[in-house]
């Protein structure tokens, strides 16, 4: 056996000038890369140190995580998103991607993986298992360990490689990746701003330079750089109690499938996310006996700094105009907004700590508002919510009430409103995205509830507003009239949003999540048929008539009509109302394109009752169907006013005076392509579809596609059958219908990404296989038959050149091969 020297052979050698050539001096280790080292070894004396959910610790440019015993296998929710961005590359606050992560130790590494809870199953279940198996946690990133907390319940990390690093999960999103075509990060180009901790969460901050093949601003530069924030925040360890969704109220939900159920399939179940309202443990009694009760936490906004002054009262009216919806769920003060404390009172404080939801006020040309939410996907709790609220709104605003309510108020008759007049706007505005954040949708099918007439009468407009719901977009009250003063000109919070948060936030103490569903189905069947309780989700492209972006009333014909009377109100006005002595006409053309705009919003609420389907939620204890088409008559009367309105030249529009302080040309291409828009959104091949659907399973009941295109082919060919010179807005519509024909025999419905289908608003068909073309091309043969009838009748020159132009075009159509 090896035997070390005694003791005392080790102090004659340390004695001798010499050492003895059979003994080797053994170097002192160096530690390796990987070796954990002691603390103050790696947290040096220079190190800044922040406290909160992690110690994080800034040493130059490295960045240490002291990470709590405690919050390993804790999950967090990881949210990336856009802080900061170039032009033509979305906005600021825009979301790239969440994620649920889990912090694990592993011998001397410690690892980040990606928690799924897309697919689950109760764990007293067998079936728990199979899914673990199916649902392993991918890992995101190893790190070596650095060292043991000074207490030894902590453990270090060096955290700067995750964000020096191109970690796909933490930056741009794969859509815009291939959008750009980005390559790689360019790492001499990247690093970190800053990471900041807070008890609850941690925010990181970093720029990242992409190479990208097709950038879509500063092209020169062959990269795209943006700033990234990504929030890590910590999950409840006590999950909140779900509500099941039901889709006839909207909600923002969460959804997982779910194995474990007795179903035999699986089953995705969803979840509506929403702030957990709970009830004071010695309040319960007054809350059963109905009396209002204050939760155990409000729902609080705070208003960025940064706001203006003379905005903050308006935006903090809108957050607790809320109060009376809350309510209607049984809590008094659940939603207060508040100033932030100054930097002398709290030094801390920041908008980016997850404790504080921020109305944040951003200086940006964007003319919009956004509410987004920070969710639990385990439960639907909504953790956090900052509102973007872009300055340029306003000028969104000032359009809008201009060419909505201009005609009959005097407030509105100028491009600059008075301020009380702008505070009114804007806390409509943050009331409609405080909506958003306390879980609620567009509710699009809300705005049909009221007959338009009722639109006109200043009694029920004062009670009940221009929609039922604030979060439809019901603007401004277009539909009344001169004579009409005293109508309200906005929605408030109305009897939809009271019913939608009493429904999602009432508690129903004692109940489980699925004991909950028989007594939240009694309470929608309470209000079943009742338009006023009634959601209509948003669609990207119209297929249900009912349940449109900004419109009025539950008849489009008749409410657009009363919209078309006040713009021609309007425009002999635009100059006196946008006009100064001294100032360009800058104010003018954004006015008339706004008047442009509205109209072209009146053509596509009427066009989409052409072929329309109507969509009313039910469940299989309700009677009735949930899908219908819209009515013959109905449909009929859509296509005769877009004939009269739209189609017969819209010469009120037509104003010289107008035109030639604002362009040098423009007129007649302005006029052409609105109507060519609405021409082309009605030869549209889902639209075609469904009413070859329609007519067969309805007979003569319904709008049959033969018969809509023959009355289509007469209104726009009218002048065929009398003689009429046809004037150069007609000449350029019937090319336009020319051109459409020929697109429908043609081309082919473009395909709808698997992925935008549920959204997309179109009904597919094999165009080949369908009487479209059949029918389309028969039209054809009958204009032109119509066309060599009326060359006899027209003496007028340019006319009948034209007419012989659509001759050939025709026959071109019909016989590409000669």
């Amino acid at each position: 056996m090896f035997m070390i020297a005694s003791c005392s052979t080790a102090k004659k050698a340390s004695k001798s000038k010499t050492p003895a050539t059979t003994e080797a001096k053994t170097p002192e280790k160096k530690p390796g890369k990987d070796d954990i080292q002691p603390y103050s070894k790696v947290i040096t004396k220079e190190a800044k140190s922040d406290q909160g959910l992690f110690t994080v610790h800034k040493i130059d440019d490295k960045y240490f995580y002291e990470i709590p015993d405690s919050l390993f296998e804790r999950e967090m929710l990881m949210v990336t998103r856009i802080a900061k961005t170039a032009s033509g590359l979305g906005f600021g606050g825009g979301k790239q991607s969440e994620q649920v992560l889990r912090w694990q130790k592993k011998d001397k590494k410690v690892i980040l993986r990606m928690v799924s809870y897309n697919v689950v199953a109760n764990d007293s279940l067998p079936v728990h298992e199979a899914v673990v198996n199916s649902n392993f946690e991918p890992v995101l990133f190893t790190f070596p360990i650095k060292a043991f907390g000074k207490d030894s319940t902590s453990t270090v990390i060096d955290a700067t490689d995750l964000y020096d690093n191109d970690v796909k999960a933490l930056g741009l999103s794969e859509n815009a990746r291939k959008q750009y075509k980005i390559t790689r990060v360019e790492g001499d180009k990247s690093y970190i701003e800053s990471i900041k901790s807070y008890p609850l969460n941690i925010e990181a901050r970093h720029v990242k330079t992409y190479a990208a093949g097709d950038p879509p601003s500063n092209s020169n530069t062959g990269t795209i750089s943006i700033e990234i924030n990504n929030s890590m925040v910590l999950l409840p360890a006590n999950p909140m109690k779900r509500r099941y969704f039901d889709q006839r109220v909207g909600w923002f939900t969460s959804g997982q499938t779910d194995y474990g159920l007795e179903d035999q399939k699986s089953k995705t179940v969803t979840f509506l996310d929403r702030w957990r309202l709970e009830v004071k443990d010695e309040d319960i009694e007054k809350f059963k006996r109905g009396e209002l009760v204050e939760p155990k936490k409000q729902i609080v906004y705070y208003i960025d700094r940064a706001t203006p002054v003379k905005w903050r009262p308006y935006i903090k009216q809108g957050i607790e105009d809320w109060q009376v919806a809350f309510e209607a769920a049984g809590f008094k003060n659940a939603i207060i907004a508040k100033d932030p404390p100054t930097p002398e009172e709290d030094p801390e404080w920041s908008p980016e700590d997850v404790r504080y939801s921020v109305v944040r006020y951003l200086a940006s040309p964007i003319p919009n508002a956004n509410g987004p939410h920070v969710s639990d996907p385990r439960t639907g709790e909504i953790l956090e919510s900052d509102i973007n609220w872009y300055h340029n709104v306003m000028s969104l605003l000032r359009g809008w009430f201009f060419v909505q309510t201009a005609a009959i108020n005097p407030e509105a008759q100028s491009p600059q409103f008075k301020d009380e007049v702008m505070g009114r706007l804007i806390r409509f505005v943050s009331a409609h995205e405080v909506g958003h954040t306390l879980g609620l949708p567009h509710n699009m099918g809300s705005s049909v509830a009221y007959p338009v007439e009722k639109l006109r009468d200043a009694a029920f407009t004062k009670q009940y507003g221009t929609a039922p719901s604030i979060m439809d977009y019901a603007r401004f009250n277009y539909v009344a009239q001169p004579g009409d003063e005293g109508v309200a000109l906005m929605p408030n919070i109305g009897v939809y949003d009271k019913y939608a948060i009493a429904w999602g936030y009432r508690p129903i103490l004692d109940k489980s999540a699925e004991e909950e569903k028989p007594i939240l189905n009694e309470w929608i069947l309470e209000h079943a048929g009742d338009p006023m309780y009634r959601f209509g989700r948003q669609q990207f492209g119209v297929i249900d008539p009912s349940s449109q972006t900004e419109d009025l009333g539950d008849d489009a014909m008749l409410a657009s009509d009363y919209g078309i009377k006040n713009l021609k109100r309007i425009v002999p006005k635009l100059i006196d109302w946008t006009t100064k002595a001294g100032e360009d006409y800058d104010d003018l053309d954004e006015m008339y394109g706004h008047v442009i705009s509205q109209f072209n919003r009146y053509m596509g609420h009427v066009s989409s009752n052409i072929g329309g389907v109507y969509e009313h939620y039910k469940t299989a204890d309700q009677e009735g169907a949930v899908y219908t088409h819209v009515p013959k008559d109905h449909q009929k009367k859509a296509l005769a006013f877009l004939h009269k309105q739209l189609f017969e030249t819209p010469e009120w529009m037509i104003d010289s005076n107008i035109f030639n302080k604002i362009e040098n040309a423009g007129s007649i291409e302005r006029i052409r392509s609105t109507q060519t828009r609405t021409l082309n959104a009605i030869l549209d091949f889902g639209r075609m579809q469904r009413m070859l659907e329609n007519e067969t399973i309805n007979g003569n009941n319904a709008y049959a596609l033969y018969d809509m295109m023959k009355d289509l082919r007469n209104g726009l060919w009218s002048e065929l059958r009398s003689g009429k010179s046809i004037d150069i807005y007609r000449r350029n519509l019937q090319r336009a219908y020319i051109d459409r024909m020929e697109y429908l025999l043609t081309k082919d419905q473009p395909e709808v990404p698997a992925r935008f289908r549920r959204f997309a608003g179109t009904t597919e068909v094999e165009v080949n296989q369908s009487d479209i073309r059949a029918i389309t091309r028969a039209e054809l043969k009958s204009l032109q038959s119509a066309v060599r009838t009326g060359l006899g009748r027209t003496s007028n020159q340019i006319s009948r050149i034209h007419l012989q132009d659509v001759l050939e075009r025709i026959d071109a159509i019909l016989n590409p091969n000669g």
